[in-house]
């Protein structure tokens, strides 16, 4: 795969043409961006995926939910389905794509999760319910720019941060870094929780953020205990499991359950991979199966693993976390 990013090396002028013009477009309103009376957050990334998305907006549900009515609006990546879908009882993570279902399951009684691969239209449904919502969340929503969000929240990962790497094909930036400029806070994701003051001021020059941009660092917290559709279990007390992951970096996750001494063989997917018959036939042979809460959306409708599938939750820990959160519900005014 590094051999062909770099023979590919000469397409990145192009592919850095196209998207500076998409963005000059909309810059100087050749192209038209509308924009909402009401809050809308979008968070997004410069990069193809793997900064921590979904568990930054699981943040923003948790401190908003309880004073606003919250809606999360996602394009419902490889979902079965077309158009608007508002998550009902019937709803899975073929109708709605993993990571909306993953809200939904978790969050189904507090907000309203929807998928619309047209932004605009997602929203105007919304608005159109009978109790709509009054904060939109758009998940992954960054280089839509048909919708212009109120507060922009942009996430870059310490590992591999946009400002060090190239745009497509041979770097793995969907626009150029200058694309940072639009955010109005840049969180910086899987941090070490070794990370001193003096290497976080670093990387802020790094970043070079504007006047108006609000940089923070935020690291994964890992839980204690995994889970199933009816069970949880200490981990630590699992001496020897199979790791399934189907996403972008499982690094972070490899590395802390490293630390932890545990013994396990690890089954590393593409992101959001389709399990075949095949796979689940593979999984079916093994004891005891860990996975992320993204896989474990897609993999629980198989009967065959219920009683053996797990999965290990993760929330963001965000420094300055009275900060930021002073920022959000200062812009959502709920």
């Amino acid at each position: 795969m590094k051999l062909i990013r770099n023979i590919a090396f000469p397409f990145v002028p192009v592919y850095y043409a196209v998207t500076s013009l998409r963005n000059k477009l909309y810059d100087f309103g050749i192209k038209k961006s509308k924009s909402y009376d009401f809050p809308v957050i979008c968070v997004g990334n410069l990069s193809v995926g793997g900064t921590g998305k979904t568990p930054m907006i699981e943040y923003l549900i948790r401190l908003l939910k309880d004073d606003c009515k919250v809606a999360t609006l996602s394009r419902g990546y490889k979902r079965k389905t077309k158009g608007f879908q508002l998550a009902n009882e019937f709803s899975t993570a073929e109708s709605l794509g993993d990571e909306p279902f993953q809200f939904y399951n978790k969050f189904k009684n507090d907000i309203l999760v929807a998928v619309d691969s047209d932004r605009i239209n997602g929203i105007n449904e919304l608005k159109k319910l009978e109790n709509p919502p009054n904060v939109v969340l758009l998940d992954d929503a960054f280089q839509h720019r048909k919708v212009k969000a109120g507060l922009n929240i942009l996430l870059t990962t310490y590992h591999n941060p946009y400002f060090s790497d190239f745009v497509l094909p041979t770097g793995n930036l969907r626009e150029p870094r200058s694309g940072a400029k639009r955010a109005d806070i840049i969180i910086v994701t899987k941090c070490p929780n070794s990370l001193g003051e003096a290497e976080k001021r670093e990387f802020v020059k790094q970043i070079s953020p504007k006047e108006n941009q609000h940089v923070f660092f935020s690291s994964i917290s890992y839980s204690e205990f995994i889970f199933s559709s009816e069970n949880k279990r200490k981990l630590d007390t699992e001496t020897n499991f199979t790791l399934v992951t189907g996403i972008a970096n499982a690094s972070p996750l490899v590395s802390f359950l490293n630390e932890k001494n545990l013994k396990f063989e690890h089954l590393n997917f593409k992101d959001h991979h389709e399990f075949s018959a095949q796979d689940i036939l593979a999984l079916e042979k093994k004891e005891l199966i860990v996975t992320t809460e993204k896989d474990f959306m897609r993999l629980k409708q198989h009967e065959a693993l219920k009683t053996k599938l797990f999965y290990l939750p993760i929330t963001v820990a965000i420094d300055k976390e009275i900060e930021i959160n002073k920022l959000i519900k200062d812009f959502t005014a709920c």
